[in-house]
């Protein structure tokens, strides 16, 4: 097994995932959509089209857990064999259901691949789904939330669940840079369904975040080489603007009491101009069009 490895903030580069491949005999491409523990949104459509143009016959495999239902994904278009999300993000559901899309190269494949396998036998899988049926005893109480979920996302439309992603990633960056938190992530990989900022030098996190929990938002902390060093706001799934803007109003208030040098009402009002231009965006493009 071979890796490219992109620096810690940053997509992985299409050019070098190129040149790697180049020469060499690949049978599969992993390749991981959004990496929520520094907030990157790696760029499968580009990354996918280097795979195809180096090895196009090895299969593109993608891991799009935190993203899938979040943001636009053209499976197809782009030449992805094998696509898997989970219950727990975008779906708006507990954890415990895997959703597993594959291709028609990746069915064949799967009849002559020789890796010992049975319950993550996906044919097992397809032949009892013709029959209304699973092979083996689901997770049902996560399969009628996901189920809901859809709904409520078919009832939205793709579209403006994709506009409120993108919306309340917007806020949240907007608010927390007001904030003085220098957000990680490079700008233009940034994710639009988790945020990480940098915990500011001096600052007792421990005490910070306890009280920020107290007041109701919960922040989950860095993970690896970041441990200590980040914090995360996660914002995909079921999650709306005025959310992200009481969360962002908790982290000023926490703000202020612990003595830093924040401006009364600026995380909050860069928030709300984030989503308003959002949303001014959105309406200019639909008289463009």
């Amino acid at each position: 097994m071979d890796r490219v490895n992109a620096e810690w903030g940053y997509a992985a580069r299409p050019d070098e995932v190129r040149e790697r491949l180049r020469g060499g005999d690949y049978r599969a491409v992993l390749l991981t959509h959004n990496e929520t523990s520094t907030a990157v949104m790696n760029p499968i459509a580009d990354l996918a089209a280097a795979v195809r143009a180096e090895a196009p016959d090895a299969l593109i495999l993608v891991d799009s857990v935190s993203a899938l239902g979040a943001v636009p994904f053209e499976m197809d278009a782009w030449g992805c064999d094998v696509v898997v999300t989970g219950s727990q993000k975008a779906w708006m559901a507990a954890p415990g259901l895997a959703m597993v899309a594959a291709s028609d190269r990746a069915w064949a494949a799967m009849e002559t691949a020789r890796m010992p396998r049975f319950y993550l036998d996906l044919r097992k899988h397809r032949d009892s789904s013709r029959g209304g049926e699973t092979p083996w005893t689901p997770a049902i109480a996560v399969v009628y939330q996901v189920d809901e979920g859809l709904r409520l996302m078919a009832a939205e439309g793709a579209e403006n669940v994709f506009d409120r992603h993108e919306t309340c990633a917007d806020a949240t960056q907007a608010g927390l840079g007001a904030l003085g938190f220098e957000l990680f992530a490079d700008p233009p990989s940034r994710s639009k369904t988790v945020t990480a900022a940098r915990i500011p030098d001096g600052l007792d996190w421990k005490a910070f975040n306890g009280e920020v929990k107290r007041r109701g938002v919960v922040l989950a902390g860095g993970q690896g080489k970041l441990t200590g060093q980040v914090f995360r706001v996660g914002h995909l799934g079921s999650v709306t603007t005025d959310e992200i803007l009481g969360a962002i109003a908790t982290l000023e208030a926490v703000s202020v009491s612990f003595g830093r040098a924040v401006q009364v009402g600026a995380g909050v009002s860069a928030a709300q101009v984030a989503t308003i231009r959002a949303a001014t965006g959105r309406a200019a493009a639909r008289v463009g069009a």
